[in-house]
């Protein structure tokens, strides 16, 4: 059956609602996305000629930056997970990517649910980074409570899953149905103040790891942060320093380029929340509970296997001597921006070695040659090498925006954001992944980033080829 539902307008709404209410649960994030916009206007001012032409960044910006998010929520069973993804699939959100976050420390992995395609990143990228807790790398004492705890909750509402239901077997939304679809979902990442564990068992789960606590100890999978989009991360944590924010100490992610790649991140630390746990007579006890915090992102470049890899030596060679040495802070940085030398920092030089991703284009002129059909007169065959095409003005080339995460780079943002060391790091830390098991929970197979950007790019060949008339664009 037809689907009756505009996916990407339904994630547009629902994006949009939960940002507003993220606002009034965490008043600190529409602070933020208001620094985020003050960056943005210096910025693009700043790059103008005369520095003061542009005021608005939304005049020069693509029209999906200002309303790009990413949020993040923390699962704690196969039914949530498996539950959570056909609710975003009515969004057009697909889990891409498998994290094993045991590298950095957490009993948890996690995928990121968000659009597969150029036209619906383009039109509203949405994304949920969703981790779920590994029970199995529990102890056994904490194993047995957090199981416990789990099995009492639903993070849905009964409404919300006779919408799925209605979508499963019969593929149709109506309007009223969208709009009860945004209401209930929102549901499931509302923040409760009043925790399903007595104090008592918080603190054991917390004494654990503070992360088995948060997912633990409460009846929603509360949205923990939403991030906003910038174009100068740098500028933004000065801003945020100078706006009396409490700023975490470095940003994570590679070093400032003029080729930016991958993924910066920053953010404001968590801030500590009144929380009311149950004791034994089923009154409530005041107490607190951090984990909810402000983050924002500067995206650039996708990265080829090549590129990642090259990219993972550098940050291994870095994080190795900044340990032997125990460098911190500035010190640290400044390893980080001298070992990032080698990394190449020209479009050219990226796109010549295979290091990231490109969208290929018709210029102008190439335009001419496609409406005259010219193409084979002009290039003399019908296989041309690309390499020619872009010598002869014909084609041009921008590169793929990085869609993803990084594992550490989010670890380094929960660790800001944690109060203690873990008891059971070391037997986190000496877990193997578990992908076969994740998909399993999931219910469906989880898609290679790397796949996913480099069909994006052969689609823009194609399309140049099919546009000039050719039988074959050789790389």
């Amino acid at each position: 059956m037809a689907q009756t539902w505009d996916q990407n307008e339904l994630r547009a709404r629902f994006c949009h609602a939960l940002s507003e209410m993220y606002k009034t649960e965490v008043p600190l994030y529409g602070d933020l996305v208001d620094v985020v916009f003050e960056a943005d206007t210096k910025a693009v001012r700043d790059s103008q000629e005369g520095g003061s032409k542009v005021i608005n960044p939304d005049d020069v910006l693509p029209s999906r930056h200002r309303v790009e998010r990413h949020g993040a929520i923390r699962l704690g069973t196969a039914h949530e997970l498996s539950t959570i993804r056909r609710m975003f699939a009515v969004m057009g959100m697909y889990p891409v990517g498998y994290y094993d976050l045991s590298l950095a420390g957490f009993p948890m992995h996690a995928t990121a649910f968000r659009p597969n395609t150029q036209d619906a990143l383009s039109q509203h990228p949405f994304r949920v980074f969703t981790t779920v807790l590994r029970v199995e790398l529990l102890t056994e004492k904490t194993r047995e409570l957090a199981q416990r705890a789990l099995e009492r909750r639903d993070i849905f509402t009964p409404r919300l899953l006779e919408i799925l239901d209605v979508v499963d077997k019969n593929g149709t939304l109506t309007p009223e149905e969208c709009a009860e679809f945004i209401k209930n979902g929102l549901e499931t990442f509302r923040w409760h103040s009043k925790a399903t564990v007595t104090l008592d068992e918080y603190m054991l789960l917390k004494a654990e790891h503070p992360l088995i606590a948060d997912v633990v100890s409460f009846p929603s999978s509360h949205i923990n942060h939403l991030t906003p989009r910038t174009i100068d991360i740098d500028l933004v944590q000065q801003l945020m320093l100078d706006h009396g924010m409490p700023a975490k100490e470095r940003i994570e992610g590679p070093p400032k380029r003029q080729c930016p790649i991958l993924l910066r991140q920053t953010s404001f630390k968590a801030l500590e929340e009144t929380v009311f746990f149950q004791d034994t007579s089923d009154t409530f006890v005041k107490g607190s509970h951090t984990a909810r915090f402000g983050e924002v992102e500067q995206r650039g470049y996708a990265l080829t296997r090549k590129g990642r890899q090259l990219y993972d030596q550098i940050l291994d060679r870095v994080n190795a001597e900044a340990e032997k040495l125990k460098l911190k802070g500035n010190d640290y940085e400044q390893l980080l921006q001298d070992h990032f030398k080698v990394f190449p920092d020209t479009l050219s030089e990226l796109r010549e070695q295979n290091l990231a991703y490109f969208c290929y284009q018709l210029t102008s002129a190439g335009e001419k040659v496609a409406r005259d059909d010219m193409s084979i007169s002009e290039l003399g065959t019908t296989v041309v090498h690309l390499q020619t095409l872009l010598d002869k003005n014909i084609l041009k080339y921008e590169p793929l925006t990085y869609e993803d995460f990084l594992p550490l780079s989010a670890g380094g943002i929960f660790n800001s954001n944690l109060g203690n060391v873990s008891q059971s790091k070391q037997l986190i830390m000496s877990a193997e992944p578990d992908l076969d098991g994740f998909q399993r929970s999931l219910g469906t197979l989880i898609a290679d980033e790397f796949h996913l950007y480099a069909q994006m790019q052969q689609e823009s060949l194609l399309h140049c080829k099919q546009h000039l008339g050719l039988e074959d664009i050789v790389v």
